[in-house]
């Protein structure tokens, strides 16, 4: 399987760079470049990639902007290049659907391994990070409380929707449970599916929202 990425970002060498170490990937394909997100939108559409890069900062419309328009529709996950101590716009990015948060100054290694792993529907970001973002982006307001749909998870599944509240990985929640990893994606996949949610992000967001999780117990 080919992994199709469209990158967006204004700044040319950034946006060529990382162009170019997606390509020398023998399962990537870059179908398109974008310079701002007006050009995302319209590049996705024709495309229709696996995945988008976006700069949060761009001209015309920004990265959160695109990404709302482009989550809208299924098919394609929006993963938000950030500066992620200095930039508040990724608690919005949280909303709009994307589905991780790479810094900028990203290795070449952990680049490539961002856009696989969002391929494959796990989180992009790392368990420590991860717990940060939403414990403060949740904080940031009232909480939802309960869900009715919460009744639907089975006990096990509960339990599971709480360990990804936490940041774990399918490794470390299969440990936690005592199951095997493969038992675990099929918990994570019926969370998902119950509740309505895009992706792990989400589930971490829902932990929160839903009291599962109190912000700042880690």
């Amino acid at each position: 399987m080919t992994i199709r990425v469209v990158v967006a970002d204004d700044q040319e060498l950034v946006r060529g760079g990382f162009a170019m170490i997606l390509v020398a990937q023998p399962d990537i394909d870059v179908v398109a470049e974008a310079g701002d997100g007006v050009e995302a939108v319209e590049a996705v559409r024709r495309h229709a990639p696996d995945v988008v890069l976006l700069d949060i900062r761009m001209p015309r419309m920004d990265g959160i902007e695109a990404a709302r328009k482009i989550c809208a529709e299924p098919g394609t996950k929006a993963v938000m290049l950030t500066t992620f101590d200095q930039d508040d716009y990724v608690y919005e990015a949280l909303h709009a659907g994307a589905s991780g948060f790479p810094l900028k100054d990203v290795r070449r290694d952990d680049l490539v391994h961002a856009v696989r792993v969002v391929v494959a529907g796990d989180s992009l970001l790392a368990p420590s990070v991860a717990r940060r973002l939403v414990a403060d982006y949740v904080g940031r307001g009232p909480q939802r409380g309960p869900s009715p749909e919460l009744g639907a998870l089975t006990a096990r599944e509960s339990e599971t929707l709480v360990l990804l509240g936490r940041g774990m990985s399918n490794a470390e929640i299969a440990a936690e449970l005592v199951v095997s990893e493969h038992t675990v994606k099929t918990h994570v996949s019926n969370v998902l599916s119950k509740l309505g949610l895009r992706d792990r992000i989400q589930a971490v967001i829902c932990a929160y929202e839903t009291g599962l999780i109190a912000p700042g117990r880690l």
